[in-house]
């Protein structure tokens, strides 16, 4: 493709991308009120302990990035 043929199908993207985005707002306008958007902290906190966790957890699982416990690299 010349830079011409792909300026052009640049220009088709953004021309249906730009009539996509207009339907969209006019179909999310019609639907009527919209809920204020959230700002701010999250309502509901979850403490995450300081205590170590059940290693009897973890003994089928790999090191992520460093492979099995009982395996070595190549």
């Amino acid at each position: 493709m010349s830079v011409q043929d792909d300026l052009a199908a640049v220009k088709r993207c953004l021309e249906d991308l730009v009539r996509t985005v207009g339907q969209l707002e006019r179909s999310v306008g019609a639907e009527g009120t919209h809920p204020a958007p959230t700002t701010g902290r999250a309502e509901s906190v979850v403490t995450i302990p300081d205590t170590p966790y059940d290693s009897g957890l973890w003994t089928d699982t790999d090191d992520e990035g460093l492979g099995a416990r009982d395996r070595h690299a190549p």
